[in-house]
């Protein structure tokens, strides 16, 4: 498997990644830019997806996202989902200007929370001529009213604006951890499944993942209506992957955002819920987001 190292500019900020070589390419092949969901690196299980990607044909750009991982950006543990989406934008300049790819195909993939990113970026840049979102969040207002106790919200309220002064001040920003054992605990990620996914995968292939956001991330995640885009992708395709129990990005929320998506789209429900994708179900993800970029870019 031919994977390099590669650093780009994200005009503010360098990203960091991997480029992943199409298998049996004679010239310019297809490529896949991938980035991972909320606070997750990319050794969280996106090696496995470059490397799926480069043995069918499709070069693959798996990068960290600013103020994660091995890209740099501060505030560190910080997610800005508008900024996150700019940053697919900056990868597949990059992508294109590479001799191994061929500019004319692009597609994006992205998982939870970047799964919502490609459904805007598939919206606003038609470089991208096939989309594939996995498990995706879809409204972070709606995402959070589903996860968090209305009673609760108040209090999140008032801990947003207390962190804006501070900031605004000078102090450090307030952070929260993104999962904990105990789901009534304060996080960003309140299930019993984040809690295990994280943890286990943290331990066994990402080290340099760290249990913590800042507090913002989490106002900009009740901010953020990846919905209001779903009916601009057409005619670009779109693939999306849900899973069956989901409860993190809940699969009602997000079927019913896919009835909102133009033809040309196709719906494929996983089994199991929202971490599965990753490790156990990923012999039921990785085929058909494979397929569906072969069958619209070639190979």
């Amino acid at each position: 498997m031919a994977r390099r190292d590669v650093e780009f500019s994200a005009e503010d900020v360098t990203l960091r990644g991997w480029f992943y070589l199409a298998e049996g390419a004679s010239g310019p092949a297809p490529v896949v830019v991938l980035a991972h969901g909320f606070s997750a690196v990319k050794e969280m299980y996106l090696d496995k997806y470059g490397e799926s990607f480069a043995a069918a044909g499709l070069n693959a750009l798996v990068f960290d996202n600013r103020n994660f991982g091995a890209s740099d950006g501060e505030p560190r543990q910080e997610i800005d989902p508008v900024a996150q989406v700019r940053d697919y934008r900056h990868a597949i300049t990059y992508a294109s200007s590479l001799d191994e790819v061929d500019r004319s195909r692009v597609g994006v993939w992205g998982s939870s929370y970047s799964g919502g990113h490609v459904l805007v970026v598939a919206a606003i840049d038609k470089r991208v001529k096939a989309v594939v979102a996995q498990v995706p969040l879809v409204s972070g207002y709606e995402n959070i009213r589903s996860l968090v106790r209305s009673d609760f919200i108040g209090g999140f309220r008032e801990q947003f604006d207390a962190d804006r002064e501070a900031r605004g001040r000078g102090e450090a920003p307030a952070t929260v951890p993104v999962v904990d054992k105990d789901p009534m605990a304060p996080s960003a990620l309140p299930t019993p499944d984040s809690y295990q996914w994280f943890t286990e995968t943290h331990e066994q292939r990402a080290p340099s993942w760290r249990n913590e956001v800042t507090l913002r991330t989490v106002e900009m995640l009740s901010e953020y209506e990846p919905i209001s885009y779903i009916h601009r992708i057409s005619p670009t395709p779109l693939l999306m992957l849900v899973a069956r129990q989901d409860v993190l990005t809940p699969t009602e929320l997000a079927i019913g955002a896919f009835q909102q998506a133009r033809e040309p789209k196709k719906l494929v429900v996983l089994p199991g819920g929202h971490f599965d994708a990753y490790v156990d179900g990923y012999d039921h993800s990785m085929p058909p987001a494979r397929d569906w970029f072969l069958e619209h870019l070639g190979g």
